[in-house]
């Protein structure tokens, strides 16, 4: 049973999928493919990583859990997508 007092907002879809209500994720595929480009930089190119570029996500995710928000009757934004 789940209670409106312990809604959850996470971090990752892995969490949001067990026990989250929504999440702002990002894709943990992009971000290790963005440190190896980096690595490469630096232990090739012999890059200094102090005057490197930070780097981030492409993109945030915004996704859901459909059978949490039924549950609580929580309708999503309409740009949400269900955690399949």
């Amino acid at each position: 049973m789940l209670h409106k007092e312990a809604l959850f907002f996470c971090g990752g879809e892995k969490a949001c999928k067990g026990f989250g209500v929504a999440t702002l994720s990002i894709s943990y595929y992009d971000i290790g493919y963005i440190a190896g480009e980096m690595a490469y930089e630096i232990l090739v190119n012999g890059a200094n990583p102090g005057e490197m570029e930070i780097r981030y996500a492409p993109e945030v995710i915004k996704k859901y859990n459909a059978e949490i928000c039924s549950e609580l009757g929580i309708t999503p934004p309409a740009d949400y997508v269900a955690i399949g």
